[in-house]
């Protein structure tokens, strides 16, 4: 943050030494640049994946988390650059329904499930940026597990879970039995049902 501010900040005093035009391409390169600094930053500071494209399928920009899922998702390792097909299915079909539905706001959802049994939800919307005459596709990838984790994580500290409560709720939100989340915690049943009883008193009487 340092480094910038002082390139920054010796840019500008080069500018009293230009004249009015070329000052005015300084500032506005130097804009230009500092926001594409800037986007990139919140673009990894996001959980989820993030995919900036083109309608023709070609990259713009991925965020370090895209570009790891996306070679997570590539079976064959000689295509890792490219996008999976299996998310440039879901932004073909939101391009395909553009003529359907134009003018509206569009985000369509898929989820993808790799061979270790890691799923992925899939979202992909339409990108309007002011200097550009062709839309872009946003696409984010969600990890079901991760997202999951840190939902129970920040539950379990908002609701004063102890660390069993904790587990079996983790395993509530991934959508687990009741007989599967006692199979994976080596306890009965009914204990998962106790734990699942004491969670709902402990959220009904921070709501109450």
């Amino acid at each position: 943050m340092y480094s910038l501010q002082s390139q920054i900040n010796q840019q500008v005093k080069g500018f009293a030494q230009l004249s009015n035009s070329e000052n005015k391409s300084q500032v506005a390169s130097l804009q230009s640049k500092n926001s594409q600094i800037l986007l990139q930053a919140i673009l990894e500071g996001f959980v989820d994946g993030v995919l900036i494209l083109t309608s023709q399928g070609k990259w713009v920009h991925a965020n370090e988390r895209g570009s790891r899922i996306c070679r997570q998702l590539c079976q064959d390792k000689s295509q890792m650059s490219s996008i999976p097909e299996s998310i440039w299915r879901v932004c073909e079909a939101l391009i395909d329904s553009r003529d359907w539905f134009s003018g509206q706001k569009m985000i369509l959802e898929s989820e993808i499930q790799t061979d270790n049994s890691v799923t992925f939800r899939v979202r992909v919307r339409w990108l309007v940026l002011d200097n550009q005459a062709q839309p872009y596709l946003l696409v984010t990838l969600e990890n079901r597990h991760h997202s999951s984790y840190n939902a129970a994580i920040t539950d379990a500290k908002k609701y004063g879970l102890t660390n069993r409560e904790a587990e079996v709720w983790l395993l509530k939100k991934d959508k687990l039995s009741y007989k599967e989340i006692a199979a994976r915690l080596y306890i009965t049943t009914n204990t998962v049902k106790k734990h699942m009883k004491n969670i709902y008193a402990k959220q009904q009487s921070l709501i109450s």
